[in-house]
């Protein structure tokens, strides 16, 4: 049996102040994102990015993950609640970020980057892609360090006791997150798009390997108390997470058509 550490929240105290771990979280997925990003412009130059626009499109991309992921929480999660507090919506430090409404910010954020450029918006996201999953999955280990979204209860050998929960062994959750949707898809998308593909094809296995990831990493996740399992015994992230596999199987086969050009 594994009992969570119960890290402290704070990573750094600064007097009255500190520095979140969650926050150094978002900082390892943007550093990654120029580190893997500089690596692509120098050794796969079939994509003609230059390192300027690299630092642009961190720029419009971490606006669209903090207002997306923000946005999306309020819609998707806790609208009824947002309703009737909506000076809350702004208290971003009381946490409440969604992976979906992130995902959709950065979507929107990178069409601008695309008509800024005058490139292709599949052929932006194409790049971006692969630069992701490691920036998922320091978030997926900065919700493990902060003992969030925990699992539902299992009487695996690999179950966690949260005490902050309970003394139920639960599925560690965000670990199998953290290797999924962190390692897994990372190696994926890196090691396929070492070489050019169609328009495309790199954004269509991102949809279809983060939607089955997720997909199958919240049938270990406890659902959200306030919402619980939705229709069908699905959770909110799985009906989030269907058309994203649905998307990307069929941009996937226009992809292999030369359907984007």
């Amino acid at each position: 049996m594994f009992v969570h550490p119960q890290f402290d929240p704070i990573a750094i105290h600064l007097g009255a102040f500190g520095i979140h771990w969650y926050g150094l979280m978002y900082l390892v997925g943007f550093l990654a994102f120029l580190g893997l990003g500089q690596w692509q412009i120098k050794h796969r130059t079939w994509h003609g990015w230059t390192n300027t626009m690299l630092d642009d499109a961190l720029f419009f991309g971490a606006l669209g993950v903090i207002l997306g992921g923000r946005l999306g929480y309020v819609l998707f999660y806790q609208s009824s609640y947002f309703l009737q507090h909506p000076i809350e919506i702004f208290a971003v430090w009381q946490g409440g970020m969604s992976f979906h409404g992130g995902f959709l910010g950065v979507l929107v954020a990178m069409w601008v980057f695309a008509r800024k450029y005058q490139v292709k918006w599949l052929k932006i996201m194409d790049f971006v892609a692969p630069l992701v999953p490691i920036g998922l999955g320091a978030g997926r280990m900065g919700n493990f360090i902060n003992g969030e979204l925990w699992g539902r209860p299992t009487n695996s050998d690999f179950g966690m006791v949260f005490p902050q929960v309970d003394n139920l062994l639960r599925y560690p959750s965000q670990l199998y997150e953290f290797g999924l949707e962190g390692v897994v898809l990372f190696l994926m998308l890196w090691l396929y798009s070492a070489k050019p593909r169609t328009t495309g094809a790199i954004s269509a296995i991102f949809l279809i390997g983060y939607g089955s990831f997720r997909f199958l990493a919240e049938f270990t996740r406890e659902p959200d108390g306030y919402l619980g399992l939705l229709s069908m015994g699905l959770s909110m992230g799985q009906w989030l997470s269907l058309p994203m596999v649905v998307l990307g199987v069929a941009m996937y086969w226009a992809s292999t058509q030369h359907k984007f050009g």
